[in-house]
């Protein structure tokens, strides 16, 4: 631009030239603009930050939807997705403490609660040993966290989304609760393959547990591949071929605690039960009429050894049940913790079980403090005053405030 300038260009021939605009021409020419440096765009929504965060401190339970109209007729111009994450940026919803885990008093934008969060990497390890049950590859859940690089894996053996579900679970019970964010690495299952967004199903998984679902990696999360490389180096390539799965989990958690540096005292409390995810594992019934799951053995009829079963289990119940390929049940048993080693041949049944009801957000008991919609508090008012100074240019729109907003 500077070059055809010095030869007596107009701005308009260098623009046609170049294929940019007039504007953009003159502003580089000028001065106004530099080759190579992005220019700065000023964050609006940290003009109406002080009224959010008063009316968030002023009621917790504010649904963000309100709250954007509130601020749109004091002249916030921008949209409500900017919006919402810029509340989630700035933390600005404070946590209420007489809602029980699981409720959010601010709906599904706001579900993230504290600046933590925690990455999700999902690997297949290849050649597992064969009393594991999961064929060629075992799948291998590694969760870590981004402030203090803790980590901690979990063994499945299935590859679908239930079991990711249910490795989660017990990954976040490993680190004691769950941060506000989940961030999702390699981990197809819980993704749509044609937009690439997290399936309808796993944002609901996540709210549940009280945190809302990022895609790719965060700029400032290295220790992922860390955590991923001492798990390949320091265990799996010296795992005994004999071991069974309960026994390399043992192994896998003693390696994570070795590698702790720090600990995480204010990671927010789990739900007493997991989602409620259906597991469906298919197993093989052996000679004695026992079919093997999760280090333990469950009876079913002798005259059924060889024959392919299927094994369903309820994350929140207490018991699974043993199934035909055609879906009739043909035993339920108690649960046995995995790595107890117990044959469980006691109190089966054999009645055809009911279709099991589909998942859905869990009950929780309504907060007190979010029944009805609260007035404006003074210091509200007078932040909503000082908006209407400022912006002066859209005083007709602001006049009805939010005060109208809250009357409607």
């Amino acid at each position: 631009m500077r070059e055809l300038h010095l030869q007596g260009w107009s701005i308009s021939a260098i623009a046609r030239h170049l294929g940019h605009d007039r504007k953009t021409v003159r502003s580089y020419l000028g001065g106004g603009r530099v080759a190579g440096v992005r220019s700065a765009t000023p964050d609006v929504f940290l003009l109406f930050l002080p009224y959010c965060r008063q009316r968030l401190a002023d009621d917790p339970h504010l649904l963000a939807t309100r709250l954007f109209a509130e601020v749109v007729e004091l002249g916030y111009p921008g949209a409500y997705s900017t919006f919402t994450r810029a509340l989630r940026r700035q933390l600005l919803r404070p946590p209420c403490a007489h809602c029980p885990p699981g409720a959010y008093p601010g709906g599904p934008a706001d579900a993230p609660r504290g600046g933590q969060e925690i990455r999700f990497d999902w690997l297949r390890l290849p050649a597992p040993p064969a009393g594991w049950g999961c064929g060629t590859h075992a799948q291998l859940l590694i969760g870590t966290l981004s402030t203090s690089g803790r980590w901690r894996g979990v063994l499945s053996d299935g590859d679908d989304l239930p079991h990711l579900v249910e490795a989660i679970d017990r990954l976040l019970r490993r680190l004691g609760g769950t941060p506000g964010c989940w961030r999702l690495g390699r981990t197809p299952v819980a993704c749509t393959v044609a937009t690439g967004q997290p399936k309808p199903v796993f944002a609901q998984v996540a709210r549940y547990y009280g945190a809302a679902v990022q895609l790719g990696p965060a700029d400032h999360v290295d220790p992922p591949d860390e955590a991923r490389d001492a798990v390949l180096r320091d265990w799996w390539h010296g795992v005994a071929r004999d071991i069974w799965l309960a026994g390399a989990q043992d192994e896998l958690d003693q390696l994570a605690l070795c590698r702790d540096t720090q600990d995480d005292h204010r990671l927010p409390a789990l739900p007493i039960t997991p989602f409620p995810a259906r597991l469906s594992t298919r197993r093989v019934v052996g000679p004695q009429g026992l079919v093997p799951y999760r280090d333990s053995f469950y009876a079913v009829q002798p005259d059924l050894a060889g024959a392919l079963v299927t094994v369903h289990h309820r994350l929140d119940e207490p018991y699974l049940s043993i199934a035909t390929p055609t879906g009739a049940v043909i035993a339920r048993h108690r649960f046995a913790p995995p790595g107890s080693a117990r044959t469980i041949a006691d109190g089966a049944e054999t009645n055809i079980l009911e279709r099991p009801a589909r998942l859905g957000h869990p009950q929780v008991p309504a907060c007190r403090d979010g029944r009805g919609r609260k007035p404006l508090s003074p210091q509200a008012l007078a932040e909503a005053q000082a908006l209407r100074g400022v912006d002066g240019g859209r005083a007709g729109a602001a006049d009805a405030g939010p005060e109208s907003v809250a009357a409607r």
